[in-house]
């Protein structure tokens, strides 16, 4: 299958700047550019989205650069609603080198970053506005869908001179990195097309861009968004089992479309899945693949394995055969409580508001909806000792079949 073949058919161009570009993508072997900006010191999953891409390119033989806004960032690309929150520098550069080394990781060392702070830190204000401003008219600005629509509420300069930023650093890497193509999210369009126009109104020459479609989940929520919190790139602040357990319950009616959209799995294979997934939803393979395939793109086969064994062992097997470390290195997000030796049950179960008073804690011992470290509870006097601790650190309470509490001893 040729490149443009397969971008179509996984739904990965949403605009695209000239038919030309098709055949450049099939039968040349060009350089192009994907940048985000350090607003964080790690990515997230929506960010992976179009990463993915930008590595499917680059899988097809052409030259990938990676470009960290260390200017921009300082700026702040304008959002829909309000002004973004000017990010302190040393924030930025610690963000950025996050970021740097996650990129990266991803292209496995074979791709070239870049930090646009580097051609932008001694551009004056009137060298800008002379060698990139005069090429731009302010009416074309105006028609920005994101310019457009903060007019109404107000957007400042610096948010206005955004485009042409960006634009430059299209021009800049078009000159210097015969880079003649700019990917990104479809939330990127205008700043592509500004660059694309500064590259003809002052060289000349044609450039090319295109985006691919921003990804929703089922309830017409970002891609990535758990509850309002992003699920991070960097292992640290998003366990492998946070991120196995998000994407095994992906919801049926979107898992083939992510599959084409983050995973390498050849037209073949996701439609095998596809099949299997319609026959059988029970067994959740598409899901399985999905995560497997993610985690181990992001964090090795060796993560995926152990993310696979610690949700088995929470949802259908012994928790006390892993270890405590495995254990605290994957539950971050799980609610946690401290607890000393030789408390009653119902207590601790009161004391750390698992249960919100003696009598539902009884209730929910006695009905058998209490488990310790998965093992059910039915003992009104029973004592947490310390042969109920994996590996004399923890214990794993679980409320109903789904609520999980991670007690801490000490």
């Amino acid at each position: 299958m040729k490149l443009s073949e397969d971008l179509i058919w996984r739904g990965l161009i949403k605009d695209i700047s000239s038919p030309e570009l098709i055949d450049k993508l099939d039968n040349e072997k060009i350089t192009f550019y994907w940048g985000t900006d350090p607003t964080a010191d790690s990515l997230h999953l929506g960010h992976y989205s179009s990463l993915v891409t930008a590595k499917r390119l680059f899988k097809y033989g052409h030259h990938p650069i990676l470009l960290v806004g260390g200017a921009t960032g300082l700026i702040g690309d304008p959002r829909p609603t309000a002004e973004r929150e000017i990010i302190a520098k040393e924030t930025l550069n610690k963000n950025l080198l996050g970021i740097q080394k996650q990129v990266e990781k991803i292209f496995e060392g074979q791709a070239e970053v870049v930090n646009n702070f580097d051609w932008t830190k001694d551009f004056s204000f009137l060298d800008f506005l002379r060698d990139v401003g005069k090429y731009i008219n302010v009416n074309y600005m105006l028609d920005k869908d994101i310019i457009r629509r903060r007019l109404e509420t107000g957007i400042t300069f610096a948010e206005f001179s955004y485009t042409l930023i960006q634009g430059n650093d299209f021009l800049h890497l078009f000159e210097n990195k015969n880079c003649i193509l700019q990917v990104e999210g479809s939330d990127q369009w205008g700043n592509i097309t500004t660059g694309i126009d500064l590259i003809k109104k002052k060289l000349g020459k044609t450039a090319y861009g295109f985006t691919m479609p921003l990804i929703l989940d089922a309830n017409g929520n970002k891609f990535g968004k758990s509850e309002g919190n992003a699920l991070w790139l960097d292992i640290n602040k998003t366990s492998a089992y946070d991120l196995y357990q998000y994407l095994i319950n992906t919801d049926d009616n979107k898992v083939i479309e992510y599959l084409k959209v983050f995973t390498f799995l050849t037209k073949e294979k996701i439609e095998d899945l596809e099949k299997i997934n319609q026959e059988h939803p029970e067994r959740r393979e598409a899901q399985i693949a999905l995560a497997r395939e993610i985690i181990t793109d992001l964090h090795g086969s060796g993560e995926y394995e152990k993310a696979k064994m610690m949700s088995q062992a929470l949802f259908s097997e012994d928790i006390t055969k892993l270890s405590a470390q495995d254990i605290l290195n994957s539950l971050k997000d799980m609610p946690k409580f401290n607890f000393q030796l030789n408390i009653n049950i119902v207590d601790l179960l009161v004391t750390n508001n698992i249960c919100t008073s003696k009598r539902e804690a009884r209730e929910m011992i006695t009905s058998g909806a209490i488990a310790l470290n998965n093992q059910k509870i039915q003992d009104l006097d029973k004592t947490i000792n310390a042969e109920d601790t994996i590996d004399n650190q923890l214990i794993i309470i679980r409320k109903g079949k789904k609520k999980y509490y991670l007690g801490l001893l000490g």
